[in-house]
């Protein structure tokens, strides 16, 4: 009696198992109706879809991938770009559904060197770049609330600290300010004009914080260098070229 018992418990079990399994389906599409599966809808245990596989090409892989949480709400999608097997673009949203980052590999070699940072009202924040494929975000580039570049900001050195800060105006660069001498702050900055023609260097040669050379260029070509050669704030310098 007790291994009849056992026995029904054992097929009670499975029985219990397979049902619970069998919750979980795929519904597979004929999206374009030309006789070939080219969507795959994943379905969890309470039945709500919590992942949708896409062959957009149509050549038989899938190429796009969107996971959902909840009651569909949209988390993740994946995207191969090149269709060569492998993701290399990801859509990141949050709760209310917004993207708010977007993370790829632009050179499509499976490594995460491009990220995009999103505001509530879908507008482009910021970018981060791997220059050098090191897994390093050497280079921000910083957006307005229109969208417009007004800052970027490089790790030249790799240290993982800021060291170039470049300036803008509307599309055109105004300056470059760099740090040397690993401060954290500038001692160096280049002035152009109207974002192409090197204009004015300034320099921070005591580490003061204040410029106290200053070289003057007339179409490129360096024209004057005045000099404050007590740190008093003063020109009392000057040497024409």
């Amino acid at each position: 009696m007790n291994r009849k018992k056992a026995t029904l418990s054992i097929v009670f079990c499975f029985l219990f198992i397979w049902t619970s399994i069998g919750f979980a389906e795929v519904n597979e599409v004929d999206s374009n109706f030309d006789g070939k599966i080219d969507q795959w809808q994943h379905l969890g245990a309470d039945g709500k879809v919590t992942k949708i596989e896409h062959d957009g090409n149509f050549d038989g892989k899938v190429d796009q991938v969107e996971h959902f949480v909840g009651d569909k709400k949209l988390a993740r999608v994946e995207f191969d770009r090149n269709n060569d097997g492998n993701m290399d673009h990801f859509q990141h949203y949050n709760d209310s559904g917004k993207m708010v980052r977007v993370e790829k590999s632009s050179k499509q070699n499976g490594k995460i060197d491009w990220k995009e940072f999103y505001s509530n009202d879908k507008k482009l924040q910021r970018i981060q770049i791997d220059d050098d494929g090191d897994g390093k975000f050497e280079t921000s580039q910083i957006y307005n609330s229109n969208e417009q570049l007004v800052e970027i900001e490089g790790d030249g050195n790799g240290d993982g600290k800021v060291d170039r800060w470049s300036k803008f105006e509307g599309d055109a660069l105004k300056y470059t300010a760099f740090d040397t001498t690993g401060s954290g702050k500038p001692d160096q900055w280049q002035h152009y004009d109207n974002g192409q023609n090197l204009q004015k260097a300034e320099y921070d040669t005591n580490n003061d914080g204040k410029a106290d050379r200053w070289e003057h260029f007339n179409a490129g070509k360096l024209a004057k260098i005045e000099l404050d050669r007590n740190f008093d704030g003063k020109v009392d310098m000057t040497q024409k070229k």
